[in-house]
């Protein structure tokens, strides 16, 4: 199961804090993908993964945007 969130023009660290709470919903194996315009987000979304445990399972930059793809691991 794949989820979107939308974190488009919210700044550091409300994108990461969202996805967090996300995830607390979610079984492992879940994915969300993640819209992102912050520009901290290329640092706290890898920082975030690395720090719980989950896999960031690619990464794209749209132009205006990043989009980050997080799959659950526990």
């Amino acid at each position: 199961m794949t989820e979107e969130l939308d974190a488009l023009g919210l700044l550091c660290p409300l994108p990461v804090l969202k996805l967090r709470k996300r995830f607390k919903a979610l079984g492992a194996g879940d994915c969300i993908r993640l819209l992102a315009d912050d520009p901290a987000a290329i640092v706290d979304v890898p920082h975030f993964c690395a720090e719980s445990g989950h896999a960031l399972v690619e990464t794209q930059d749209k132009g205006h945007m990043q989009v980050y793809l997080v799959r659950k691991t526990a």
